[in-house]
């Protein structure tokens, strides 16, 4: 019993946030303004976030000369650890001949070379809010100390360009490492802000590069599907939306998109085939009763209808009706028209399901103009 109530305690332990790299790159910018003004070392800073709450980060390095200051910090995920968790986030702090704030990207920091985000090309993937973050603590520094003199300061991330090899910045066009990003200055545990802010991105740039068609995908296998199947699209019209299947036609739908396609496999597009929009394994189970439905829909035995009813994954009902097209043309177009519904209709729906082995299962387009009949099974 003693076990068995340890356990429950630890589960029901809040979990721990994070902090984002933009608040990192502030934390070691107020310490190594510091330390240069003072040439005193610095082992802590306190900030203020966006959301109002002063934290204080501890520093893992900290070098000063007379004309520079490099600190670094390590950054914390908190309980839901992403790419950059554990990463070093560095930032120099120097004297410049010019007057103000000067903000730049060093090693491991992105270089955007795409429209549609919300840095200009040519600058360092820095975002606005950790950028206003940057200036405004050292500005406040600067001030306290009374010091009139002119600063460059250049963020780093002597690892960003391995880790954004896990991101979707080259995609994104931000080439050389990662961005340094952060909204509300924490990382909520399994808020998913990051990765949904990562497929706007995504979806805005595809926008900008002039694309009208959308391939949406689950994963890397499925994206691959996309590809092969329509080589004659940009790079930018591939887009892994991962779980955010509803959030990701939002964007499409928002942006104008003509055509939107979801490719993926049993497991996710069970989901959405009932209208489900966030097909995490947690967020919603595989209904094998609606999968036996469907089943039934297609002709299935009663045996087989039995045997679904049993099954232990979706996968495994995709394995059960291989050779019963219809029941994958039916899931096909189901999850057309939960899309459909879900972003109001006005656009071109396809969905086509793989195999694990990227075996084409079903593909259905629906194109709604106002009449859900005009429908096309591939």
């Amino acid at each position: 019993m003693a076990a068995k109530a340890a356990t429950d305690e630890k589960e029901a332990k809040p979990l721990r946030h994070g902090y984002t790299t933009g608040s990192c790159a502030t934390a070691t910018t107020k310490a190594a303004l510091i330390a240069l003004i003072t040439q005193e070392e610095q082992s802590q800073a306190t900030i203020r976030l966006p959301i109002g709450e002063d934290v204080t980060f501890q520093m893992e390095s900290c070098e000063f000369s007379l004309e520079r200051a490099t600190v670094g910090t390590i950054k914390d995920g908190g309980d839901d650890p992403d790419a950059t968790h554990g990463a070093l986030i560095l930032s120099t702090v120097e004297w410049s001949d010019e007057p103000g704030i000067i903000l730049d990207g060093g090693l491991g920091v992105g270089r955007v070379t795409k429209p549609g985000l919300p840095v200009p090309i040519g600058e360092a993937a820095i975002n606005p809010v950790p950028r206003k973050m940057i200036r405004e603590t050292a500005q406040a520094v600067l001030d306290e100390y009374g010091t009139q003199r002119g600063i460059k300061i250049v963020i780093s991330v002597p690892a960003g360009e391995e880790i954004a090899k896990k991101t979707l910045n080259g995609r994104l066009g931000i080439l050389g490492g990662i961005s340094i990003l952060g909204t509300r200055g924490i990382v909520v545990p399994f808020s998913t802000s990051a990765y949904k802010a990562s497929v706007a991105q995504a979806v805005n740039v595809a926008k900008e590069a002039g694309c009208d068609h959308i391939v949406l995908s689950t994963g890397g296998k499925s994206e691959s599907y996309g590809v092969a199947t329509y080589p004659e699209l940009s790079e930018e019209a591939f887009v892994e939306m991962g779980d955010f299947v509803g959030f990701s036609l939002k964007q499409c739908k928002n942006k104008g998109m003509r055509k939107v396609t979801l490719v993926g496999m049993m497991g996710k597009f069970s989901k959405v085939a009932q209208g489900v929009m966030m097909v995490h394994s947690k967020s919603a189970p595989v209904d094998f009763g609606f999968l036996a439905q469907m089943a039934a829909d297609a002709g299935a035995s009663q045996e087989r209808i039995d045997e679904i009813l049993g099954a232990n994954t979706a996968s495994q009902v995709g394995d059960m009706m291989v050779d019963t097209p219809a029941f994958f043309e039916i899931m096909c177009e189901n999850c057309c028209r939960a899309a459909l519904k879900e972003v109001g209709g006005g656009i071109e729906v396809e969905t086509i399901i793989i195999t694990m082995k990227g075996s084409l299962l079903g593909r259905v387009t629906i194109n709604d103009t106002g009449d859900e009949s005009n429908w096309n099974r591939g």
